[in-house]
């Protein structure tokens, strides 16, 4: 089986154009992240839902009138993103223009929620995307949601989907993931590159702060002392995540969080979207021929893009390229 899936050749498609100005994956990323957008949404529900007995997560919602009777679409983050990064909310605006629902989730501890539950977070976090998705189902009623994520959230939701596999609720029409992290090792010894080593850095420097911050929440749980040991992201992963998260080391974290051992199984619609060019997000060609064999999924490797940017000409809308690839997916599996 492997064999033959290790064969299927995957194409590059030629959907997206980057901007002019914009072309390389450093341009790509830097600029999708630090160009102004206006925020248009209207103010959010804020909500908690429990994902653990000791552990919640807050989502802000966006609710249209009659709201069992529209889509909804629940966005996740990437790594030390929040329910603000840009590409959520105006993916979000973009999905509320289409008269959907809107859920921005933030995953445990981001967007200032280290306070609501004593553990730390891993990019497999899977099962919290699946219980903020089941609560949506049983306590709100909805009838048709999807689910999309952008880096570690892709891989959260693409996770997600392939340990449904058959049994998905039915309710759950398609999943989305842009830049996913599916091989979290491969990625991370990327992200050491010297020419992404400032990449590593400013992860490095967000993660430092969000781990002291939660040591001082929780006296005693945490030992910041552990973080002279890290200077690398693999080195975080083995010294802290691995630790208080249940791990033998980082390649045993990367080997269960990574989605790429469930994409085969995969049974709803799903839109995946990756840059050959992403600076630090690697799918090795494996994980490629997985995609494009899997008839459920929908795999569009592009040439340019670098990470979770795919910042094309703003002809007619924004361009945000794959902000509108996903609402377009999303809108067809629930014509």
């Amino acid at each position: 089986m492997e064999s033959a899936i290790s064969s299927v050749a995957v194409p590059v498609s030629a959907g997206f154009i980057p901007r002019r100005w914009a072309r390389g994956p450093h341009a790509q990323t830097v600029a999708a992240s630090f160009l102004p957008r206006p925020k248009l949404l209207p103010a959010p529900e804020a909500r908690l839902f429990r994902v653990e007995t000791d552990a919640q997560v807050l989502c802000h919602c966006h609710w249209q009138p009659l709201r069992q009777e529209r889509f909804t679409l629940l966005l996740v983050h990437g790594l030390e993103g929040s329910s603000e990064s840009q590409y959520i909310v105006g993916t979000s605006y973009k999905a509320w223009q289409q008269g959907w629902n809107v859920v921005r989730m933030n995953v445990r501890n981001c967007g200032g929620t280290e306070k609501l539950c004593p553990t730390l977070y891993t990019s497999g976090l899977s099962g919290d995307v699946r219980a903020v998705a089941t609560a949506l189902i049983e306590q709100d009623g909805l009838g048709a949601i999807g689910l999309a994520g952008f880096s570690m959230g892709g891989n959260q939701v693409l996770k997600c989907a392939g340990e449904w596999g058959a049994s998905a609720p039915p309710q759950v029409r398609a999943v989305a993931a842009v830049s996913p992290a599916c091989d979290l090792s491969a990625s991370v010894d990327r992200l050491h590159q010297p020419r992404n080593r400032i990449y590593e850095i400013w992860f490095l420097h967000s993660l430092f702060r969000s781990f002291r911050r939660k040591a001082q929440l929780f006296p005693g749980q945490f030992d910041v002392e552990l973080l002279r040991q890290v200077h690398s992201m693999r080195q975080f992963d083995d010294v802290i995540t691995a630790r208080y998260m249940g791990f033998a080391g980082a390649d045993d974290y990367y080997a269960r969080a990574s989605a790429v051992r469930f994409l085969e199984s995969i049974a709803i619609p799903a839109l995946v979207i990756h840059s050959c060019d992403d600076p630090f997000v690697v799918l090795r060609p494996e994980t490629e021929a997985k995609l494009a064999a899997n008839p459920k999924t929908t795999y569009l490797r592009c040439q340019h893009g670098g990470h979770c940017a795919f910042l094309a000409a703003a002809d007619g809308y924004d361009g945000r390229w794959a902000e509108r690839q996903i609402v377009e997916f999303m809108a067809g599996a629930i014509a």
